[in-house]
């Protein structure tokens, strides 16, 4: 076998001294056409495989693949034949058409493979802790401490670049619209949004901190009064919050905007012509909701889907049938609705044929998110059946059922209790039952919009009166509604955009007038004195001339998730934390030197740690 020629330095080349010292071209750009040309490509090592002396190597980049051919006797053989897969490599070869039999035609250089002269090893992969190619599962830990591999692997570096695709479709759409982009700070006072404040101390302030922005809520608002008409951000976001599903720990980011001398009508226009055409844009054909979008009033959300949130792809609604109860000779729900509780109905068409099995499942399910069961009549064409039926006068029964909409072969079933906690229970149901009955529609984006929030709530940790949205929201009657008016009964011009499902914005009509700013702030127990200490910058600028506003921020991460179909947002974040808020790939958080922390002025009392039980 011919000796090796070493790996050289970049830009030497055994033909053509004059080429890329890296390529002429990417991985998925060589066609039939270029045939007997000679090419050079640089990628990662996807696969190798070893056909009777042959060997071929399945060379990778961002845009695709090429398979590269050595055949036995090759002066590179001996190098090839050793690397190990991820390593980085500059192949250097004619492009030659492949045989009849053995093009794929699922690849974009399907046609073609690069019959290697020139090898040159760039970079040389250790034993890999997960697999690149392939569609193995590995561990969240796993993945997120070698986040930078996992990236490479198909699916996770296309939602990536989606992400970017979007983002960049975003800048377009509003500046299209007139919007301007602009900075804001990322080191700020600390402000009331609902989370907690991630601190930073100061070095030249001893015992002073600035926090990183919950959202840039003030700023943007300060931008309308310095007389920009019309401001976009793609921001940063930062919450100190616990991890779900479609929350990323720590930082997010948001499309930000805020329009001045707007009417909510006209945000909601904006939001709707950005939204509905980013979704059709990306969302493979998928149904998008057309503007304008449904528009749902906060109680009535609550009454008939159980949730803020509701998912348009489910069909059901929930029914109040409290009155249909009262009285009755089921026992249990007649208490509950003379007790001032209520008692929904969950419609499941088509669920009256189900056998037995199914309704002690979800009975089962219900109990498991803390009911005492899940109550239920099937209809045939006697009328209702089922236990609560058995004690139900029929008349009831049947008044239900003409209530809903039912018919023999179809079946309801209840959720009973007070408030929030039937209203919450009920849209679980609902959804659940869609789930079973495989009702959700499939393949489309449903959006509606949420409004009329009330302005304040109940906190339920101290009972106090509590800001239940964006604190610098208008209320609905203005000053006149904050001094007469329950708190608990005052709506604020607050609402969420709503997609399948997941909140994908909140925003508001601000409230731009120091009178009803400090008014509003004083219900929910904030002195005009501490408020003048944490929003003074923001109630001084509109003492001297703000214009009315508001504005909304749909999460960039939701958005991206729900176009590219995943279940969890940390699939189409960069370098995401894991569930506890931690970066494994990095060591964050992470402890400080003394010196620093004397620096800095701080000193730690950290909790004691919690004791151990002995075990005999």
């Amino acid at each position: 076998m011919a000796k090796h020629v070493p790996a050289r330095r970049p830009g030497h080349n055994l033909w053509d001294k004059t080429m890329h010292p890296y390529r002429t071209h990417s991985c998925s750009a060589l066609r039939a056409s270029n045939a007997g040309t000679t090419a050079r490509l640089s990628g990662w090592v996807h696969s190798k495989r070893d056909h009777g002396g042959l060997l071929f190597i399945d060379l990778r980049d961002e845009t695709g693949m090429t398979q590269i051919v050595i055949p036995a006797g090759s002066d590179v053989m001996a190098t090839a034949e050793h690397i190990r897969v991820e390593s980085v490599i500059t192949v250097t070869g004619e492009v030659v058409l492949r045989e009849e039999g053995t093009r794929n035609p699922d690849l974009a250089t399907g046609d073609i493979e690069v019959r290697a002269k020139d090898f040159v090893v760039q970079s040389h992969a250790a034993v890999l802790p997960l697999q690149v190619a392939g569609q193995e599962h590995y561990s969240d830990e796993l993945r997120l401490r070698y986040r930078y591999i996992d990236l490479r692997r198909e699916k996770v570096h296309a939602n990536i670049r989606l992400r970017c695709a979007v983002i960049a479709s975003m800048r377009k759409r509003m500046t299209d619209l007139n919007f301007v982009e602009l900075q804001t700070p990322i080191l700020t006072a600390s402000s009331p949004e609902g989370a907690r404040d991630f601190l930073v101390p100061s070095r030249n302030h001893p015992g002073k901190f600035y926090a990183l922005p919950q959202a840039p809520q003030q700023f943007k608002q300060l931008a309308m009064v310095a007389g920009f008409d019309r401001y976009f951000q793609i921001a940063p976001c930062f919450r100190d919050e616990a991890s779900r599903a479609d929350r990323s720990p720590g930082e997010f980011y948001q499309l930000d905007f805020e329009m001045a001398f707007a009417t909510q009508d006209e945000i909601f226009a904006v939001m709707e012509e950005v939204m509905s055409g980013l979704f059709t844009e990306f969302g493979n054909g998928r149904t998008v909701s057309t503007a304008p979008f449904e528009r749902i009033p906060y109680t009535r959300a609550m009454k008939v889907y159980g949730s803020d949130k509701p998912d348009l792809r489910n069909p059901l609604l929930i029914t109040d049938v409290t009155e249909d109860f009262a009285g009755s000779g089921f026992g249990l729900f007649a208490r509950i609705a003379a007790d001032g509780g209520e008692i929904r109905a969950i419609p499941a068409p088509g669920a009256g044929d189900k056998p037995r099995s199914f309704f002690d499942k979800l009975n089962a399910w219900a109990r498991e998110n803390g009911a005492g069961g899940l109550g239920y009549i099937t209809f045939n064409a006697e009328g209702g059946q089922g236990p609560i039926a058995k004690n139900l006068e029929a008349d009831r029964a049947e008044a239900i059922r003409a209530k809903l909409g039912l018919k023999a072969g179809d079946a309801v079933f209840f959720a009973a209790g007070k408030g929030h906690d039937v209203a919450k229970f009920s849209g679980l149901v609902r959804t659940r039952i869609a789930e079973e009955l495989d009702l959700i529609e499939k393949n489309a984006f449903r959006f509606c919009w949420i409004t009329d929030f009330p302005m304040y709530e109940l906190n339920e940790e101290t009972g106090l009166v509590d800001f239940s949205h964006n604190p610098f929201s208008m209320p609905q009657g203005g000053l006149d509604a904050l001094n007469t008016k329950d708190p608990l009964d005052i709506l604020a011009y607050q609402y969420d955009i709503v997609c399948n499902g997941i909140e994908l914005s909140s925003g508001a009509v601000r409230n731009h007038l120091p009178d009803v700013m400090v008014r509003a702030f004083e219900i929910a127990g904030y002195p005009e004195s501490e408020v003048e200490a944490r929003f003074g910058g923001m109630l001084n600028a509109f003492r001297y001339g703000a214009p009315p506003h508001g504005g909304s921020a749909p999460g960039v991460d939701r958005i991206v998730m729900l176009l590219a179909d995943e279940p969890n947002i940390r699939e189409v974040i960069l370098f995401p934390l894991n569930q506890q808020g931690e970066d494994l790939m990095m060591g964050a958080p992470a402890p400080v030197a003394p010196e620093r922390m004397k620096e800095l002025s701080l000193a730690l009392n950290l909790p004691k740690p919690k004791p151990t039980v002995k075990k005999d």
